[in-house]
């Protein structure tokens, strides 16, 4: 069983957002890492980078495959975590923690309103 936090918006394609103000902090989720395996390597956006909702945003490496991770919401890049660069595990480690990979500053709040809540992202996992 995933751990899905409450607090937390979710995508169908198994990211996770954090509302904090203006800004959207983006990552996998805990099920998305752990189907993923060890993962190696993190391609980050920079910053700065525009994206649009479901555009890709980077790219995940696990030894077993590269999965794009797709930006929940429309905006601008205003932070990336370096700290992935140099410890990728920190995604296997701490999915909602250290794991996360961009901070998208909004440019259309009402994209939240089309993410998943905690329980209907458990029932697309059928937890």
């Amino acid at each position: 069983m995933s751990n899905v936090l409450p607090d937390l918006k979710y995508t169908k394609d198994h990211e996770w957002v954090k509302v904090e103000g203006n800004l959207a902090r983006v990552g996998i989720t805990d099920h998305a890492q752990a189907e993923l395996t060890e993962i190696v390597f993190v391609e980050l956006p920079s910053v700065g980078k525009d994206v649009s909702k479901a555009g890709i945003l980077g790219n995940v490496e696990s030894v077993k495959t590269v999965s794009e991770v797709f930006s929940p919401v429309s905006g601008t890049v205003k932070e990336k975590n370096d700290k992935l660069v140099d410890s990728p595990e920190l995604l296997n480690k701490d999915p909602y923690g250290q794991g996360w990979i961009a901070a998208v500053e909004m440019n259309n709040p009402d994209d939240l309103a089309e993410l998943m809540s905690a329980e209907d992202y458990k029932k697309l996992l059928g937890e």
